[in-house]
């Protein structure tokens, strides 16, 4: 996958420096709007300025930017060993240098994403829905999706591209709030002629315009690397139908993820904005992610689990080449077949038999994590009841519900 590397590496600099270069024009339009001729070189300079100062920012704090705003918590191995064991797993499968780390997003809507400058540097998060909601297998081709991106360095494009357009955005607000609340100032060369006119109206346009076109920019480059990172994640896993099957389940969704907002939209699995929509008829200019029922169906019918065999199966389903691989990549391919899901071992109690997807089990497992994380007190009573109580609790004794038994915490 190197060549696909270096090609993002070479798409992130020019990008970055496309994204400059709308920024000072946007600078150049503010300040000519607001101030004049004679002042407008000083907004390119102003541009510029926080241009380098939101690259900056983007690059050292980006992903601390990102977690923050999605309300992350990290979580260490004894929280959820299930977790830490399929991101461990997938990471050797990656070859990627270093296991990220893992947080925990706080929201029943089934999502998750990869941030992080570099594979050494990177953090993966899930919701709790995720964990909820999808088996182990299916988990596994989430995880797997989401270090392709890692691996890839999409994470570094999108905070970059992300970061810009945050940049543009703040900008012409600020062009537009001035120019409304202070109106056109003066300058000391003569005005009235046409061509200032004309000058005029195209700032005006860019003013107004270069927000929307950053912004769809944004939500576009996102879409193609979503197909990439679906066939990087059945080359890990060996097993498209759990990545499929997590497609279809996260798709069919009903909760809304109330965190999500146009900025990191683009960074998740599967659209947040677009939940419960079922057809997935975005416009292709302003959606974020590919159809998830075309992704679905080119994992399902996948011969193998190789890039050669996601190549055949995207061009059987959408018709045309995928233009994700090199003719080098997928000649020097070796085929990888499937492998069986990893099976649990189910002992015939009457939980399992009341629970045979794990799904019950799999909610107290994630409630429970929570509880540690927010630093819950777990005693166990002679009697089998599981205990939790508050942090304030520590120190007390506390009787068991059921047997009466003191318990010190």
């Amino acid at each position: 996958m190197w060549q696909q590397i270096e090609s993002n590496k070479r798409k992130s600099v020019i990008l970055v420096i496309s994204m400059a270069i709308l920024l000072c024009i946007l600078g150049y339009s503010g300040a000519f709007i607001w101030f004049g001729t004679d002042y407008a070189w000083y907004g390119i300079c102003a541009a510029f300025l926080v241009w380098l100062i939101m690259f900056l920012v983007s690059y050292f704090k980006g992903s601390d930017i990102f977690l923050s705003m999605n309300n992350a918590k990290k979580i260490s191995k004894q929280d959820n060993p299930q977790l830490f064991n399929i991101v461990e797993e997938m990471t050797i499968a990656s070859g990627l240098p270093k296991m990220p780390d893992v947080y925990i997003i706080d929201e029943s809507a089934p999502n998750a994403f990869a941030t992080g400058r570099q594979p050494d540097k990177a953090a993966i998060a899930v919701t709790t829905g995720i964990l909820e909601l999808l088996k182990r297998d299916e988990l596994q081709g989430v995880i797997a999706h989401e270090l392709s991106h890692i691996k890839n360095r999409d994470t570094l494009f999108m905070l970059f591209v992300g970061i810009m357009m945050c940049s543009v955005c703040f900008l012409a607000d600020m062009f537009i709030r001035s120019r409304f609340r202070c109106g056109r100032r003066s300058s000391s060369s003569g005005r009235g002629n046409q061509s200032e006119g004309m000058l005029l109206l195209v700032c005006l346009l860019v003013v107004i315009f270069s927000p929307l076109v950053a912004q769809l920019v944004y939500l576009a480059v996102s879409r193609k690397r979503e197909y990439l990172a679906d066939a990087c994640a059945a080359q890990f896993t060996r097993y498209p139908a759990g990545l499929a099957s997590a497609l279809a389940k996260i798709s069919g969704t009903t909760v809304k993820l109330k965190c999500a907002n146009n900025f990191t939209a683009p960074m998740y699995i599967i659209n947040p904005l677009a939940f419960n929509s079922k057809t997935h008829k975005l416009n292709d200019l302003t959606s974020t992610h590919p159809a998830t029922s075309k992704r679905i169906a080119i994992l399902y019918k996948m011969a193998g689990a190789d890039i050669a065999s996601y190549e055949e199966a995207f061009s059987d389903v959408m018709c045309k080449k995928s233009n994700l691989f090199s003719d080098e990549m997928l000649r020097g391919v070796d085929h990888l077949n499937f492998v069986a899901p990893p099976v649990s071992n189910v002992n015939n109690d009457s939980s399992q038999v009341c629970d045979p997807d794990g799904k019950i089990s799999r909610r107290r497992e994630t409630e429970d994590m929570m509880w540690r994380i927010n630093g819950y007190i777990f005693r166990k009573c002679t009697c089998g009841t599981k205990i939790k109580v508050p942090p304030e609790f520590e120190g007390k004794i506390i009787a068991c519900p059921h047997c009466q038994k003191e318990i010190s915490f």
